[in-house]
């Protein structure tokens, strides 16, 4: 059985190795399908968001992996986790979806990713504040 912390930092590397691919063919890839739609500008924009917000919660995903094995903090840190990657598909997958389909309904998911990070930064902060 793979340890919380591994557990945590293998979905941070893989988040992260993700994220940067997807932003680059965000700003390359997609470069020529965006500038032919109407409302290309806006998708190009969610794709960024949707980027960023992926690649800075990879990098809370490993910030929760160094908590998840400290005493007092475990039992916080891992749960925090599972909301960044949670987030990361909700949040960020809901706006690369939207960019790449136009369908606009699938925004309804996104604020759900919001509400999954907030509640990892939440159990971040308990489980700092539980450090022994």
């Amino acid at each position: 059985m793979a340890s919380p912390e591994r557990t945590l930092f293998v979905a941070s590397g893989i988040a992260g190795a993700l994220g940067v691919a997807l932003g680059a063919f965000g700003a390359h890839g997609l470069r020529d399908f965006l500038a032919s739609l109407p409302d290309g500008e806006a998708r190009r924009r969610l794709w960024e968001t949707a980027a960023h917000y992926h690649l800075l919660h990879a990098v809370a995903l490993a910030a929760a992996a160094c908590l998840a094995g400290k005493p007092g903090a475990a039992s916080f840190a891992f749960p925090a986790g599972l909301c960044f990657a949670g987030g990361i598909v909700l949040f960020s997958g809901s706006l690369y979806a939207m960019t790449l389909t136009g369908v606009r309904a699938l925004g309804a998911v996104t604020p759900f990713g919001g509400l999954a990070f907030i509640a990892g930064w939440v159990a971040v902060a308990i489980a700092a504040f539980r450090l022994r």
